[in-house]
C-alpha cells in the first residue's frame, strides 16, 4: 500500500463496530489510572482546561470531567462523538465534545493541557504529525503540559513484535487482525475486519513508528520543552521493552 493512500485512513476507519470494540477494550480501572497519571503530570485542578484530541467514545474526557476539569474534546468519528455526548448527557456532565479532524484543531481553544492519548499519535505521516504538534504549542497556555500516549514507539513495538494475532470478542463484536511491518516506511499495518452478526466492517489502521528519541525530538522541536518519559500511567521510567510511551513536556 502506498503512503498516500493511507494517509488519512483514519477518517472513515471508526464507524460503530470498531468503536463497540474498543469501548469493551480498556477496563475502567485503566482509564482512571491514565487520568490519575494526567492529573498529577499536568497538575490539574477542578476548573483547569484540558485539550483531548482524538477524545473517542470519551473514556478520558469523562473521567476528566467527573474530577472537575473543563475538557475539550475532539474526534472524527461522529458515532465517538454521539456516544460520548449521550454519556455525558445522562451524567449531566459539561463537556464540549466536537467531531473533527486532528489535522485542523479548532482555533478557538485555549488549554492548560492538550493530551493525545490511545496511540492516536502515530496516525499522521511525518508531517503531518509535526504540524499536528505545532498546533497543539498553539493551543496550550504558558506553563501547560503536553501529554502523549505511544504504544508504537520502537522501543515498545519491536521487542514484543506479533504478526499473527488470535480473533478476540469484546462488547459482542469479533475482531480479525492481520498485520505488516513496512520496513520501507517504518509503518505497523494491520487490517481489521469487524464482525457481529451479519454486520461486518473491513480496514486498514497505520501506525507510524518512532523511537522514542525521535518522538523527543519532534516535540521539542515544535517548542515544548521539559521533557520527561514514563513506560506506565503509574510512573515508571521509560525503558526497552515498557508497554507504552507516556511522554509529558512544557510550553514556556
Amino acid at each position: 500500500m502506498s503512503q498516500d493512500s493511507l494517509s488519512a485512513w483514519y477518517a472513515d476507519f471508526f464507524t460503530e463496530l470498531p468503536n463497540a470494540f474498543w469501548r469493551a477494550a480498556v477496563p475502567e480501572a485503566a482509564t482512571a489510572a491514565e487520568v490519575g497519571f494526567v492529573i498529577r503530570r499536568a497538575g490539574l485542578r477542578p476548573g483547569s482546561r484540558v485539550l483531548d484530541v482524538a477524545c473517542g467514545s470519551g473514556r478520558h474526557a469523562l473521567e476528566l470531567a467527573r474530577r472537575g476539569c473543563r475538557v475539550t474534546g475532539l474526534d472524527v468519528s461522529a458515532e465517538a462523538v454521539a456516544h460520548a455526548r449521550a454519556a455525558a448527557a445522562r451524567e449531566r456532565l459539561d463537556l464540549d465534545l466536537r467531531q473533527g479532524d486532528m489535522r485542523a484543531l479548532p482555533e478557538d481553544v485555549r488549554t492548560d493541557a492538550a493530551m493525545c492519548m490511545g496511540n492516536v499519535f502515530g496516525y499522521l505521516e511525518h508531517a503531518g504529525t509535526q504540524r499536528f504538534l505545532a498546533s497543539l504549542r498553539g493551543l496550550v497556555v504558558p506553563g501547560g503540559t503536553l501529554i502523549l500516549d505511544y504504544a508504537f514507539v520502537a522501543e515498545s513495538l519491536l521487542p514484543n513484535l506479533v504478526l499473527e494475532e488470535p480473533p478476540m470478542t469484546l462488547g459482542g463484536v469479533e475482531a480479525v487482525s492481520v498485520n505488516e511491518y513496512d520496513a520501507v516506511n517504518s509503518r505497523w499495518l494491520t487490517s481489521f475486519t469487524f464482525r457481529r452478526g451479519a454486520q461486518e466492517h473491513r480496514g486498514t489502521s497505520v501506525q507510524h513508528v518512532y523511537t522514542a528519541a525521535e518522538v523527543v525530538r519532534l516535540v521539542t522541536e515544535a517548542g515544548f520543552t521539559g521533557v520527561e518519559l514514563y513506560g506506565d500511567a503509574g510512573g515508571t521510567p521509560f525503558r526497552f521493552g515498557s508497554p507504552r510511551l507516556l511522554l509529558t513536556a512544557r510550553r514556556p
